[in-house]
């Protein structure tokens, strides 16, 4: 996205299409959507060239201009320009709560994600118009956590020791969000396709690229109207490439099982619990074909290489930038390793490292709102406060405004790592063991805290990504001593629309414990 030549062009085609288009639904448009639009306050500028201009800049001030608005309407609804339309922005959790329990039918999370993340272009119209594996994730993956997490565990510890190739006595910089990539795509692989092609190289690097250019050229290619992105796709992405290396690597594997089923039945002996046998339980039809299953598992790895990378890595910086959390941290996992073993359950008596990944994402999400959800259903959506919402338009939560809020947190801007561990110690003490000790955990979602989600559409995988993440830390912290490029200063963010990313370009350094 640094290419200004490129915006340039974006910009100009769009105004063209747009000015059209704009006009045409302005034509079409009933008075009652207008003034149902009309009757939720702007943060910027009304008018068409004026909310376009605001459009644009909503490029690289999203943060700030969602925080303008939820500083001037706290406990309401606002709304910002897109290039091709406004975006419907709320900010009080109740809501929040009223968008995350939408239907489908009435609010569309698949087509709320497909207008940010061209997702039909970047990966595949299968996975949208079909995303029975979601389910699979949600189900059987979920469900599978403890029987495989030994060989999780096992791979967590190769990967690290492979990846960061360490001698001993000495610091090695490295950037941090590419190897944190590698050690993910082997530790997600060793679930979903096992041995030996979770250490394949070519395979590895494959789902990694993939990964990398479906956010990169999902951006580019988002910035144009939908009727363009088709064309604009075929000169942006790389997807028909990862997918042809993806068969190449992956095919020969689906192929043996597809046949072992027809032969020997679904339940055959030694079949393995991985993700492709989760998947054909529950695939019917054309999607029990070598290309559909290997399209399958490489939009897995996307989502879990980009989601699970970005927040290990921000991770990473507020370890090295607070790094008087490293000690507490690594006495804390080698006492429960000691008493409880490398378990999945043991994770859960590790509560100082699941509130520090807590907090991290807390302060450290992936993006400056959440749950982009489209208007579908043909009457619109109605709020609890009487505010309709037309088809057609596209709602979302403030969510990094909602971290930040003091009302929702205690010094909200500030990084305390253990925050989450201390109130459920203060719940503990007084024997208060409700639920909301329970929601202080990683994996909980809420009405203020976002990172996964909440409702009906909250992220599917966060059981294993909390696992994953939970496990890598400890190995880190038990294992290597780290520090930052610059003592006490966090890598800035990268951001670009609504997405927020960690700093691609900055290192971190590694050195093995024993060698103190």
């Amino acid at each position: 996205m640094d290419d200004p030549r490129f915006l340039v062009l974006a910009a100009s085609l769009a105004i063209l299409v747009l000015a059209s288009v704009r006009n045409l639904k302005a034509f079409h448009n009933s008075n009652l959507t207008s003034t149902q639009l009309d009757a939720i306050p702007i943060v910027g500028s009304r008018g068409f060239l004026a909310s376009f201009w605001d459009g644009y800049k909503f490029l690289a001030n999203a943060p700030d201009m969602i925080q303008a608005g939820y500083t001037q309407y706290p406990n309401g609804i606002f709304r910002v320009a897109r290039f091709s339309h406004w975006l419907v922005v709320v900010s009080h959790p109740k809501f929040v709560k009223e968008v995350g329990g939408a239907p489908e039918h009435i609010l569309s999370f698949h087509e709320g994600v497909e207008d940010n993340l061209p997702v039909k272009q970047v990966i595949g119209r299968p996975i949208v118009e079909n995303p029975y594996h979601q389910n699979t994730i949600r189900t059987s993956l979920t469900r599978n956590l403890h029987a495989r997490f030994p060989e999780v565990r096992d791979e967590i510890a190769c990967a690290f020791d492979e990846v960061l190739q360490l001698h001993d006595s000495e610091w090695k910089w490295l950037p941090a969000l590419h190897t944190i990539m590698a050690v993910v795509a082997r530790v997600s692989n060793r679930l979903f396709v096992g041995l030996p092609l979770c250490r394949n190289q070519t395979y590895l690097w494959n789902n990694v690229q993939f990964a990398i250019d479906v956010i990169q050229s999902g951006q580019k290619i988002a910035l144009f109207p939908k009727i363009m992105r088709p064309l604009v796709a075929t000169f942006i992405s790389s997807k028909d490439k990862s997918f042809a290396v993806a068969l190449q690597t992956l095919g020969p594997l689906v192929a043996e099982r597809l046949a072992k089923e027809d032969e020997l039945g679904p339940n055959w002996p030694g079949k393995p619990n991985d993700l492709i046998s989760w998947l054909l339980e529950d695939a019917q039809g054309e999607e029990r074909t070598v290309p559909a299953l290997v399209l399958r598992v490489l939009s897995t790895n996307f989502a879990a290489i980009h989601t699970s990378s970005m927040a290990f890595t921000q991770a990473l910086y507020d370890l090295t930038t607070n790094p008087e959390y490293l000690l507490p941290m690594r006495e804390e996992a080698e006492h429960v390793i000691a008493n409880e073993g490398w378990t999945k359950a043991a994770l859960n008596s590790m509560v100082k490292i699941d509130s520090f990944l807590r907090e991290s994402q807390r302060l450290n999400g992936n993006g400056s709102v959440a749950m982009i959800r489209k208007v579908v259903a043909k009457d619109g959506f109605r709020f609890s406060d009487g505010t309709v919402l037309p088809n057609g338009s596209f709602v979302c939560a403030a969510a990094r405004a909602i971290h930040y809020d003091a009302s929702n947190y205690k010094n909200a801007t500030e990084f305390d790592g253990f925050r989450f561990a201390r109130e459920r110690a203060e719940h503990a003490a007084t024997h208060d063991l409700t639920q909301d000790v329970f929601k202080r955990q990683m994996i909980s979602t809420a009405g203020d805290f976002l990172p996964f989600g909440t409702g009906k559409h909250a992220c599917p995988g966060r059981f294993f990504a909390a696992t994953e993440l939970k496990a890598m830390l400890a190995h880190v912290v038990i294992n290597y001593e780290l520090k930052a490029e610059v003592e006490g200063v966090r890598p800035q963010d990268n951001t670009f629309g609504i997405t927020i990313a960690p700093n691609a370009s900055a290192r971190v350094a590694f050195r093995k414990t024993n060698a103190l």
